[in-house]
């Protein structure tokens, strides 16, 4: 089912993430060169079919966020066997979400399953022979990965037909 999401890219996590969507649906890899699959969640899911108003408001809220530096370093885990990446530092993420809910209160983070959604990097899931360790190794020199977050992009997501739908860069 095709859904929509705002995310930051994060492109220099890019390799690592791709592969890993090649490994478990490559038909969420996508053939839009402006597509990063590597990223972190603004807010999700986004309003299925974005009018011109809706795209206004999230440039607006774009328009009102500075670009800042992050570093990913720090591997967690949720309890679902999510292995991720935390930003350092979150509040970033955690505003510029604030901020969209408040803009689209009808879209609340992860559809209100989440009440206190934890910015992050989705890299893998556990399952056998794969945990932290194994994703921390697999990531090598790539880690710690200091990074810009300059823009905002709108993902749709559907088997076959991932791509972006619009883009905002962060001033």
């Amino acid at each position: 089912m095709a859904h929509t999401v705002l995310v930051v890219p994060v492109p220099e996590l890019e390799p690592y993430v791709l592969g890993r969507t090649h490994h478990y649906d490559a038909s969420f890899v996508s053939a839009d060169p402006a597509f990063v699959h590597a990223h972190i969640t603004a807010l999700g899911p986004f309003v299925a079919e974005p009018s011109d108003e809706d795209l206004a408001r999230v440039g607006e809220v774009a328009r009102r966020t500075p670009a800042f530096d992050f570093d990913l370093a720090r591997l967690g885990e949720f309890p679902d066997g999510t292995i991720h990446l935390l930003p350092d530092p979150d509040d970033p993420f955690r505003e510029l979400t604030a901020r969209l809910v408040q803009a689209f209160p009808e879209c609340p983070p992860y559809g209100g399953a989440v009440p206190d959604p934890v910015p992050h990097l989705t890299l893998d899931r556990r399952a056998d022979g794969i945990d932290r360790a194994s994703v921390g190794s697999a990531l090598g020199d790539t880690m710690p990965a200091r990074c810009r977050a300059d823009r905002l992009a709108l993902h749709r997501y559907a088997n076959h037909g991932c791509r972006v739908l619009a883009e905002w860069k962060l001033p």
